[in-house]
């Protein structure tokens, strides 16, 4: 059984389609949350579905191992980022080598990096015109939006698209494909 962690900061929407994904599966499951924004939904989430959750705190983060040997402890072999602020720091990446993933509400490398996040991201496709947006699910490096893709998906974006109703032409990607590529990345499956 394969040991999935989530990271997120927020309702924890893509959180939820993960863990539901799992929930009847003999490879793999999500056995904890962890988050860095005290009453965040995805805490919820957590506490209802009865998973460990992890409040971390920025120094810890950013400056030690702490939370390195916690995910260690847990035995996390895919780190899955959700929604989450943070940029992940040099040795959590290092401790986890091609076993972080992160998912972008945009075809980058577009519309990435620090602050393109949410509606920052839908509100600059519009504003530049876009004919297509999308999903981005990739590796994660030291550097912000910036590791080698693992899939991309596409949504068309027509004239009367709003930030609004593109977040959620673009949610509905995510919810579809991050569990997937999740599972794949765990079992080497089609799925």
């Amino acid at each position: 059984m394969k040991n999935i962690a989530i990271f997120a900061s927020g309702a924890g929407s893509n959180a939820q389609k993960i863990i539901d994904h799992f929930k009847q599966s003999d490879k793999a499951r999500v056995t904890v949350i962890v988050c860095n924004k005290p009453g965040a939904g995805v805490l919820q989430i957590a506490e209802r579905e009865g998973i460990t959750s992890i409040l971390i705190e920025k120094e810890a983060f950013l400056h030690s191992d702490k939370y390195i040997r916690l995910l260690k402890e847990q035995k996390i072999d895919l780190v899955v980022l959700a929604g989450f602020l943070w940029k992940i720091p040099a040795n959590l990446v290092q401790a986890f080598p091609n076993r972080i993933i992160n998912i972008h509400p945009a075809l980058l490398p577009k519309f990435g990096g620090k602050g393109m996040y949410g509606h920052f991201v839908h509100e600059a496709v519009i504003a530049a015109g876009e004919k297509e947006s999308g999903i981005t699910i990739h590796f994660v490096n030291e550097k912000y939006d910036d590791g080698e893709t693992i899939l991309q998906e596409r949504i068309i974006i027509t004239p009367e698209d709003t930030p609004e109703s593109v977040a959620r032409k673009v949610q509905a990607l995510e919810h579809q494909w991050f569990p997937v590529i999740v599972e794949r990345l765990l079992t080497g499956s089609e799925s």
